[in-house]
């Protein structure tokens, strides 16, 4: 069965990569381009993982991550962060809020594979 992955971000280029990296790789793709776009699009579909940015303009990852946990559709839905951003105060942050993992941008498309395969199987 294809796993559905859901990708949140505000730079068109990263959402293209991203959502290329794992299409090819046999992923179906949703694509959000913020926060509130991403958590409408999460309640609405079965997915089985989410990569989301962090900085983003209205509801950021971090903020999407607290609503979207607070949603009975997210149980069992690991969320991965993609951004610049690397301070460890931050990344505890994202944990106690729900995320499962954390990728560095710029990010190499086999470790962005990687993750994915490892939180929502292939």
């Amino acid at each position: 069965m294809t796993k559905t992955i859901l990708i949140i971000d505000d730079s068109p280029s990263v959402l293209q990569m991203v959502s290329h990296t794992l299409s090819a790789s046999g992923y179906r793709v949703i694509e959000a381009c913020d926060g509130s776009d991403g958590y409408s699009k999460a309640v609405a579909n079965s997915i089985d993982a989410v990569v989301t940015d962090l900085n983003m303009p209205g509801m950021n990852g971090l903020d999407f991550i607290r609503k979207y946990r607070a949603s009975p559709k997210s149980a069992g839905v690991p969320i991965v962060f993609l951004t610049t951003e690397t301070d460890d105060r931050l990344k505890r942050e994202a944990r106690d809020a729900g995320a499962t993992g954390w990728i560095s941008k710029p990010f190499r498309p086999e470790q962005l594979l990687a993750v994915v395969k490892k939180v929502a199987g292939a």
